[in-house]
């Protein structure tokens, strides 16, 4: 089993990517950390293969504490799960190394391609690592073991449906500490209400988001939708 620890200073956002990991055939999630200080503790304490690392946290950024961790001697492989989508920070991280950088929101299909890539290393690094010295063919199999194609779209999505419209309108649920009707999502993701509609009633029937009714003065009930933790 690889062992996982998951950091965000969101106890909620790390809870749904906790289940997200439990989910991944040959993945366990051993700790949670919600602070740099947490997570550099749970490191030293050994038996972490993997951090699933955000990069705001309250005490150092996620990238601050991969140098720290590599600078006390801490080759714990690191992937970058976080809303920071700026050039500079995703740079840093690749020169960190940070095998994979996924920004937030994401699907547990995005998650689980990145983890199973992750897997994939590992198993051609002991392979390889048996022989003592890698030539350039197998030099090339580790590095392509961590490329990763994207799917265009999920297989549960139906015709006219997109993954990263559905990651977006995901993402605000996820967010959210109170239901949401479809304008209020619609407003937070620049889509037209009756596209944002069309996604969560999808959503809502495939079971990710839970359906209830607000009743106000004109007798009509309005939808609201809230997301429904896996």
């Amino acid at each position: 089993m690889i062992d996982v620890l998951v950091v965000d200073d969101d106890f909620r956002v790390a809870e749904i990517n906790a289940k997200y990991v439990g989910k991944v055939p040959g993945f366990r999630v051993a700790a949670r950390a919600h602070s740099a200080a947490q997570a550099l503790a749970t490191v030293e304490r050994g038996a972490i293969d993997l951090v699933l690392l955000d990069h705001y946290l309250p005490d150092r950024t996620g990238l601050e504490l991969v140098h720290r961790m590599r600078e006390e001697g801490h080759g714990t492989d690191v992937i970058m799960i976080t809303a920071a989508s700026d050039v500079t920070t995703v740079q840093k991280a690749m020169r960190l190394g940070a095998l994979h950088y996924l920004v937030k929101p994401f699907t547990f299909t995005a998650l689980r391609t990145r983890l199973d890539s992750y897997a994939a290393l590992r198993r051609t690094v002991d392979r390889v690592g048996g022989r003592g010295l890698a030539g350039q063919e197998q030099v090339d199999r580790i590095f392509s073991a961590l490329r990763t194609a994207p799917t265009p779209s999920s297989p549960g999505l139906p015709s006219g449906h997109s993954e990263p419209t559905t990651d977006l309108i995901c993402g605000v649920l996820h967010r959210a500490d109170h239901p949401l009707s479809a304008h209020e999502v619609a407003a937070e993701t620049g889509l037209s209400r009756s596209t944002a509609q069309r996604y969560l009633r999808h959503l809502e029937q495939a079971g990710r988001l839970r359906l209830s009714l607000k009743y106000g003065d004109t007798g009509r009930p309005e939808h609201r939708y809230a997301w429904v933790t896996p």
